[in-house]
């Protein structure tokens, strides 16, 4: 007994196109970095960030963001998705850790000496990053605004937001886009 089985192509979708990669973010927000009109396009507010959102490459989430001087995001990570950020003017500074954090399941974690790390990130740098990277992003200048462009992909699920003292790092609040939109 002979059995044949034959499929339509039609019927077999290819598989799904990853998204943009961590290059292609980082390649992204420097491109529109460099767009000195949409730069300059963003209404900066004296006290507040302010943000714009934009249309990122295959899917991916972008905002142009507005730092006032002093302004910072807090510790947090972006879960899920990996990102790039750029700054277009002024200066941004960034601490992050260099450590695999569990993803889920836990509110407080002892962190060892070895793992914070600092950045400066001066117009015309920017840095890409991966999956659940634990990081804090602000502007220390005193007098002047700095605004950076940055890309998620995949889009943001969530936010993980952290409180730190010392070497300990406390899971404060978990948001969603409805939150933040």
């Amino acid at each position: 007994m002979s059995v044949s089985t034959s499929v339509s192509s039609a019927a077999v979708s290819p598989p799904p196109r990853p998204g943009p990669a961590q290059a292609e973010l980082l390649e992204f927000v420097r491109r529109v970095a460099a767009d000195a009109e949409l730069i300059a396009s963003l209404p900066l507010d004296p006290e507040g960030r302010t943000w714009v959102r934009l249309e990122g490459p295959g899917g991916s989430e972008a905002w142009l963001i507005g730092w006032p001087p002093g302004t910072g995001t807090g510790w947090h990570d972006h879960a899920d998705s990996v990102g790039a950020f750029f700054t277009a003017s002024g200066e941004l500074t960034e601490n992050s850790l260099a450590a695999r954090l569990p993803t889920d399941g836990w509110k407080t974690l002892e962190l060892t000496d070895d793992v914070d790390r600092s950045r400066r990130l001066p117009a015309g740098r920017g840095r890409a990053f991966g999956r659940h990277h634990v990081h804090e992003v602000f502007n220390e200048s005193a007098d002047g605004h700095a605004v950076s462009v940055h890309a998620y992909y995949p889009p943001l699920p969530r936010i993980r937001r952290y409180s730190r003292t010392g070497r300990t790092l406390r899971l404060e609040q978990v948001e969603h886009p409805e939150d933040w939109q």
